[in-house]
């Protein structure tokens, strides 16, 4: 486990010697770089003056750990010169504004690859940057409403549930921003060519629904909510209340597991009606009965040790706290914060925590050091020529 106490470790995981430019963002955007810098990278944050908007703490901001921050006021008449100093020294860079933004700030893809050709240069939007709604605002649940996700979570009888923002801005976005741009400098490193990664939540929010797609053609899919084997619609998968208000998830698809599910329930006369769907209002109505009998602790017990594929739904709080993931140290402390640790996991190149959050402005410095960044006076050009040779050198100061 990482704690206030461990030493950062510069350079650890598989992205170790990877260069990345985050130019500050909020949602998504921060989300990927993070994941970047969780497997090693050296991603540099180019923070805005007066912060990104949301009015949280940086110094709480977990999605910029393992990172290292600059302030860059891209409206000055140095900015834009200032990060693609950084962006021909990198390898990624990314951004997160609506399209058109970055051209108009003199940091577009065609200013940055005129620099760096083998720069991949990963751009974050909801919409994607083209089509009717390019240019419009927008947030998690419009987007994840229009690719017809939204629309399958929830009761029938209820407005469809709304997952947080996981499902599109992380799922949908970051996840495949991640991917994409890591997939683009595999081809950069074979080639010699940089590219443009566009990756829009509502393209991968789709993309994530390719086997409920399948389903639905295939005719295995009804297209409402709680209908299904997977949204609620079956009674052995979903959840059920306990006697002191808490839940319990059930997931007892297979026959082995849902005879299990029975007996450690305590239910008989119920083995044909797992696919009697005339009986399921009558499975349903039993399962809960027998739920609301114990509480989410007693039960929990119960199902402990076996396959019926039950477990105690869980808060925030909680979670770190359950044997298992307590075992494999799926979350982790630093600096007195627990938060998620980084994810998946490597046997030869492990990654961790290595610092909070960047706090904004903090590292300029060690970077202008360790990317031997040109010296630019305010309202002057760069003072020391072209970049030195490149190298994987691991940042000095962690970060």
């Amino acid at each position: 486990m990482t704690t206030a106490q461990t030493p950062p470790v510069p350079g650890s995981g598989p992205l170790s010697g990877v260069r990345v430019v985050e130019l500050a963002g909020i949602g998504p955007g921060p989300f990927a770089a993070m994941l970047l810098a969780d497997l090693g990278a050296d991603v540099v944050r180019v923070d805005r003056p007066g912060g990104a908007g949301l009015g949280l703490d940086p110094a709480r901001d977990l999605t910029n750990r393992n990172k290292r921050s600059v302030v860059v006021d891209l409206k000055a008449p140095d900015g834009p010169a200032r990060v693609l100093d950084l962006a021909e020294r990198a390898d990624i860079l990314l951004e997160a504004y609506r399209p058109g933004v970055a051209e108009r700030l003199g940091v577009g893809p065609a200013d940055c690859h005129a620099r760096n050709p083998r720069l991949v240069y990963g751009r974050m939007t909801g919409w994607g940057q083209d089509g009717p709604l390019a240019h419009r605002a927008g947030h998690d649940v419009a987007y994840i409403a229009l690719t017809g996700t939204l629309g399958m979570i929830g009761r029938p009888d209820e407005p469809p549930a709304v997952p947080a923002n996981l499902l599109g801005d992380y799922a949908g976005g970051s996840l495949y921003l991640a991917v994409g741009v890591l997939a683009a400098l595999h081809h950069a490193r074979a080639t010699g060519t940089g590219q443009v990664v566009d990756a829009a939540i509502v393209d991968g929010t789709a993309h994530l629904s390719t086997m409920i797609h399948a389903m639905l053609a295939a005719g295995g899919w009804q297209d409402r909510r709680a209908a299904n084997l997977l949204d609620g619609g079956c009674p052995y998968y979903g959840t059920y209340e306990t006697a002191d208000g808490q839940y319990m998830a059930v997931g007892a698809l297979e026959e082995k597991f849902y005879a299990e599910f029975l007996r450690l329930l305590g239910l008989t006369g119920l083995d044909a009606a797992r696919t009697d769907l005339s009986r399921w209002g009558e499975l349903r109505e039993r399962i809960a009965a027998a739920f609301k009998s114990r509480t989410r602790a007693e039960w929990t017990a119960v199902f402990t040790d076996s396959d019926a594929c039950v477990a105690p739904v869980l808060g925030l709080r909680e979670a770190p706290h359950h044997p298992h993931l307590a075992a494999r140290s799926t979350f982790t402390d630093h600096d007195g914060v627990t938060q998620p640790a980084p994810a998946p996991r490597f046997s030869a190149t492990p990654t961790a925590v290595r610092t909070g959050p960047a706090m904004p402005g903090a590292d300029t410095a060690a970077v202008a050091r360790d990317w031997r960044l040109p010296t630019r006076p305010a309202d002057g050009p760069r003072t020391d020529g072209p970049r030195g040779p490149r190298t994987n050198d691991a940042p000095t100061d962690g970060g």
